[in-house]
Formats: structure tokens, C-alpha cells, sequence
């Protein structure tokens, strides 16, 4: 187990939506998140008081946790020596990065000597099947975006809440590091072998009650060349009865992708609902989760209610607005 609370390591984040992985703790288990660490020039701030280590130990952080998720999930140099003195200083690590803790020797020295624990959360640690692609009870919805972090672990984490508060049956399915930072439990789908993505889906999403909802989180985007496969092995081994479009209309492009451009919502809808339909031919696409944080608030309320006009589905912005309209839709399926 994690130790909790959390001292939030941001690094030298060139940008806010590098530390997705900090953000998403402090808006999800804020209770966790003692403050944050800055290095020098960290372009990104959760709005949490800046610590040093020894004021995060006094204030009880038990574990220095690296909220940045780079390209490549690298630990950076420029990292090693706030690592390392949080070792000698008393902290736990953990981390979600490709590039493991325990790969590194001077980290894996530093904490043997100290006593303190490395944690790798996107390390698999169970033996997943192969998919079979038999149908499943219980009912499933995924998030499909028309790019990489666009808020589909925030708009499944909002309808599971949603659910849980209405007394529904619901269950959040976390597929990357940072959902089963927040959660505790769950597949870190992208260091899956590629042949047992879609089977650990399947396991991750198990029979259940008629009446119960997984809630999958989503990954990557089918239009993003470099992270397509794992959306698509959760749109298989997930077998969901319903997709929800998740879409930040701000992008420029796709995100480390310059000459590439944001598809629609139409073509993403074109593109996932026939895929999806292979495994589960029942499948609906049920509406459209906006993320609108770059947008004021009027600017937020127009631009869904023009895409709803459009699309003909609920669209709001869950984190912002509520998920109700959403689960109303899922509960009518």
C-alpha cells in the first residue's frame, strides 16, 4: 500500500497538462495532497502551497509521489538529486512513469539504506489472458477522446460519482497510473504486452449484477498514431454498451503530434461506434463530455449547447457542470 498523504512532485513540468497526474489527485482525493514541489522553471501550479521537504514531512506527507507524466514516462536527471534527498529524508516514492523506480540503482540504493519503499504503479502484476470476446453481464461505459488527455478519466470518474450518488451500482475501472493513484486499484493498461491488452480489459471487467455499471477509464485516442492501440483494445476488451465522446475543443493539434490535426466529434463518433459495435453490437454512443477549462463560463455553456444542437446528445462538461445528463442517458440504456 501507498502510504498517504501526498507530497506532489511537479518537476520542471514544461506545461499545466504535463502534471495531469498531480491534477488529477488534488481534484479527486484532495485529502491526499499535502502541497506541491516546484523546481525551477515548472510551468505548471495545482494551486497548492509550494514545500520544501522538510516543511511537506512537517506538515505528515508520508510520500513523495511524481505527478508529471513526460513523453516517453522518463525520469529526468534533473529529478535525481529532490529524489534522493527525499529517500534520505524520510519519504516513500511512487511513480507512474514508464521508467521504473526500481531501474534505477542510485534509488534503489539510496532506499535500501534509508528503509523507505519505491513504488511502481504501472507495473502489471497479474499473469492477464488472452481476450475471448465473450459477452459479459453487467453493463460497461468508456470514455473514447478525439485526442490524448482530454478529461476521460475526469468524465468517468464524474459519472461514477454520479452513479454512487444515486444510489446506482458502479464501479470505476482504472487503466493508468494516475486513476489507480486515485483509486488504489487497477490495470496500468499501456505496459501491458500488446497481446494481452484487450484480456486484461476483459479482466478488469469481470460478470457482474444486470444492473451494474463498470465506468472504464479511457486512454490515448484511435486518431493518435502514437497511443491508438491501447484505445483500442479497451474499445474490444471493454465489449461497453455505451461510448461517451470526450473532447477538449481548444487544441490546436494533437497533443506532440504538430501535423496532426483534432478530428471532429463526428468522425470520432464515426470511427469508435463501428469498432466498438464488433464486440458489442448493442453498443450506443450515449453523449459528449466537453472538457471546457480553457473556456469562461459562458463560453462553456454555448459551445456545448451548440455541439448537443449538432450531435442530438446530452454534452455538458461533468467536472464543471455535474454528470447528471449523462447518467440519465446511461441509465435509459
Amino acid at each position: 500500500m501507498i502510504e498517504t498523504p501526498y507530497l506532489l512532485f511537479l518537476g520542471d513540468a514544461p506545461d499545466p497538462l504535463a502534471a495531469k497526474v498531480a491534477q488529477g489527485i488534488k481534484d479527486w482525493r484532495p485529502e491526499n495532497a499535502v502541497g506541491q514541489y516546484r523546481m525551477e522553471g515548472c510551468k505548471a501550479d495545482l494551486g497548492l502551497e509550494d514545500m520544501d521537504l522538510a516543511a511537506a514531512r512537517a506538515a505528515g506527507a508520508k510520500t513523495l509521489v511524481i505527478g508529471v507524466a513526460n513523453r516517453g514516462g522518463v525520469i529526468s536527471k534533473a529529478w535525481k538529486k529532490v529524489l534522493v534527498t527525499a529517500l534520505e529524508e524520510g519519504f516513500d516514492l511512487a511513480s507512474g512513469l514508464h521508467n521504473l523506480l526500481r531501474d534505477e540503482p542510485d534509488l534503489v540504493a539510496v532506499a535500501k539504506a534509508t528503509g523507505r519503499a519505491l513504488h511502481d504503479v504501472r507495473v502489471p502484476e497479474v499473469k492477464y489472458p488472452i481476450a475471448d470476446g465473450k459477452t459479459r453481464t453487467g453493463k460497461r461505459v468508456l470514455g473514447v477522446g478525439t485526442d490524448c488527455s482530454v478529461g476521460k478519466m475526469y468524465t468517468g470518474l464524474a459519472i461514477d460519482a454520479e452513479m454512487r450518488a444515486r444510489g446506482m451500482k458502479s464501479s470505476f475501472r482504472a487503466t493508468g497510473q494516475t486513476g489507480i493513484l486515485i483509486t488504489g486499484d487497477g490495470v496500468p493498461l499501456d505496459a501491458v504486452v500488446a497481446d494481452f491488452m484487450a484480456g486484461a480489459v476483459e479482466w478488469l471487467t469481470p460478470d457482474n449484477d444486470t444492473d451494474h455499471w463498470d465506468v472504464i477509464e479511457g486512454q490515448g485516442s484511435l486518431f493518435h498514431v502514437s497511443y491508438s492501440g491501447v484505445t483500442l483494445a479497451l474499445v474490444h476488451g471493454g465489449q461497453p454498451d455505451a461510448l461517451i465522446l470526450c473532447h477538449e475543443p481548444t487544441r490546436q493539434h494533437l497533443r506532440g503530434l504538430p501535423d496532426y490535426a483534432v478530428p471532429s466529434l463526428e468522425a470520432l463518433r464515426d470511427t469508435a461506434l463501428p469498432l466498438a459495435r464488433v464486440a458489442n453490437p448493442a453498443c450506443e454512443v450515449a453523449g459528449v463530455s466537453v472538457n471546457t477549462q480553457h473556456m469562461g463560463e459562458d463560453e462553456a455553456r454555448d459551445y456545448c449547447a451548440k455541439v448537443e444542437a449538432r450531435m442530438g446528445l446530452p454534452t455538458v462538461d461533468p467536472f464543471r457542470h455535474g454528470a447528471g445528463r449523462l447518467v440519465d442517458a446511461l441509465a435509459a440504456i
